[in-house]
């Protein structure tokens, strides 16, 4: 795998998600299939209860099992996530914690891949997914959409 973080030519692969920008999430490594992407806790990744919202751990969730189909071919720019089925196990952390998620591709076809992840606080595994994504070649599938 390769490490995305001090790779600029993995970084200028991938796109760059302002979302994911915004919530802080870091790749850590990519390649072969597999991926790793990580987030340090601050308080506004909390929920009511004042641990990691699910919404947080279902993005890092559905990033690193795209990521993981991204790294599958050179010519792959995005992943449109199909279908996605999360199972929460336990909290997510408190502030501070840091979460790992893993992701790794199952099976791939020329246009469709079945993708699993994993995300962990230390060594307790939080949630698990399962994901089924669509490969984007192009990167101007913005312009085919048609303003409401």
């Amino acid at each position: 795998m390769t490490n995305s973080s001090h790779n600029p030519a993995a970084n200028a692969a991938s796109p760059q998600i302002p979302f994911l920008q915004e919530l802080g999430i870091h790749t850590v490594e990519s390649g072969a299939g597999q991926a790793q992407v990580e987030l340090i806790l601050q308080a506004h990744h909390l929920n009511g209860w004042q641990v990691a919202h699910g919404g947080v751990i279902m993005t890092m969730l559905d990033n690193v099992m795209s990521l993981a189909g991204r790294s599958m071919a050179p010519d792959i720019r995005g992943g449109v996530t199909i279908e996605m089925k999360t199972s929460f196990m336990q909290p997510g952390g408190t502030t501070g914690c840091r979460l790992l998620a893993k992701g790794r591709v199952l099976h791939a076809s020329t246009s469709i891949y079945f993708c699993e992840g994993e995300l962990w606080n230390g060594d307790k595994m939080v949630a698990k997914a399962s994901g089924t994504f669509k490969f984007i070649r192009r990167t101007d599938v913005a312009k085919k959409i048609t303003p409401a």
